[in-house]
């Protein structure tokens, strides 16, 4: 059985990569992009910094700054509209995965019109939009290098996966040193969201040689790293360990898909606004001692590769201190439970049973070892509501 790996064409990775952007842009017979990304980045100097080596090499950039955090078809519409009017041939995307995101979906209903529920799984979008450099700022999302977008359906309160080789950006620049200005709570919710797509990855059922392969790697980076980044924001060396563990993680999702905290996530997400390397977070642990059992051994990898374990341990052993670490890790980067992040009660348990057939619905838990009920998805939103 063969498997078939999507990646970008070009992959640039190391301190500076992100200077690469004219040499990128060359190599793809670009010449006039549209950069997008939001406020954060300009307020930080970054798009400054880009435009100006861009502006070295003789190319005009134009900007749509506009995005917001977990985006929605309403906030993509003016950039959307600003492809269509323009004359742009590529599009570069800055920031962290909301950014990425919604520089993908652009790309595609620049081009080719519709609503972004036209294109949600399970359509396969193999349409090639306006080609898409994706320069990622935050560790965590690895959207630069994955055939998946999310955008929010307003109307519906409902995040809508989209999949395709549409979706998989031309170019990636995966420059660790945008890093270095992320916030703790930034550090720690997109650190935590790569290793539950490095996870993820290894125990879903469309998991094969190639992405175990890239997901092990990754979960040796991000585990003995991630703590170091969240306390001392200038580790260089833990901050390039991060990134790179980042970009193979999302390899390694794009080949295998992720399951079912990233099922459960997305509506969380959705209805109450929590950024969705958090809302991965809070469900991480409860979800993997759900599903422990239906892949044990699989499992038992993920501790010993993260460092939670010793390869020494048994499964058993293994897989209890996976499950101790994930919890002690949440502690310590003081992941909120959704009842700490402040979400209102009645209505976090009134949406219980929509959220779960939400969840199943967007096809992730299907990848999942176990695979729930709606009634067991109703058992485990009840579960991480005020853990501990």
């Amino acid at each position: 059985m063969s498997n078939r790996i999507i990646l970008p064409r070009l992959l640039e990775v190391g301190a500076g990569a992100s200077q690469k952007a004219p040499e990128i842009l060359a190599a793809l017979g670009c010449s006039k992009p549209l950069i997008v990304t939001d406020q954060m980045m300009v307020k930080l100097g970054y798009v400054d910094k880009l435009q100006a080596v861009l502006s070295a090499a003789g190319l005009d950039s134009d900007l749509f700054a506009d995005t917001l955090p977990e985006p929605t078809e309403a906030s993509i519409i003016a950039g959307v509209d600003k492809v269509k009017a323009g004359s742009y041939d590529a599009i570069i995307a800055l920031g962290g995965g909301s950014p990425i995101d919604s520089a993908k979906a652009i790309s595609i209903l620049g081009k080719f019109g519709g609503q972004m529920r036209d294109y949600k799984f399970p359509r396969d979008v193999s349409e090639q939009g306006l080609p898409v450099i994706a320069i990622p700022t935050t560790a965590g999302t690895g959207s630069e290098v994955t055939r998946f977008t999310i955008i929010t359906d307003g109307d519906k309160d409902e995040k809508m996966l989209c999949v395709g080789l549409g979706f998989m950006p031309a170019a990636a620049l995966v420059d660790f040193e945008l890093t270095l200005s992320a916030p703790p709570r930034v550090t720690a919710d997109t650190g935590i969201d790569a290793l539950t797509h490095a996870m993820e990855a290894y125990v879903s059922a469309k998991a094969n040689p190639y992405s175990d392969s890239q997901a092990l790697a990754a979960m040796r980076l991000i585990g003995p790293n991630l703590r170091r980044a969240y306390h001392t924001p200038d580790d260089r060396e833990a901050r390039e360990a991060m990134m790179l563990g980042s970009t193979l993680a999302g390899v390694a999702f794009s080949a295998a898909s992720v399951a079912l905290v990233h099922g459960m996530s997305r509506p969380i997400g959705a209805f109450f606004h929590v950024p969705h390397g958090l809302s991965n977070a809070m469900l991480l642990p409860t979800v993997t001692a759900f599903s422990l059992d239906s892949a044990a051994e699989r499992y038992a990898d993920c501790a010993r590769a993260i460092g939670a374990a010793e390869h020494s341990d048994d499964t058993a052993t293994a897989n209890r201190k996976l499950i101790a670490e994930l919890r002690a890790l949440n502690a310590e980067l003081q992941v909120p439970s959704p009842a700490d992040f402040g979400i209102d009660e009645s209505r976090y348990f009134e949406l219980r049973e929509t959220m779960a057939e939400q969840a199943l619905a967007s096809g992730s838990p299907g990848n999942n070892p176990r695979v729930p009920s709606v009634a067991e998805l109703v058992e485990l939103y009840t579960a991480v509501w005020n853990q501990q």
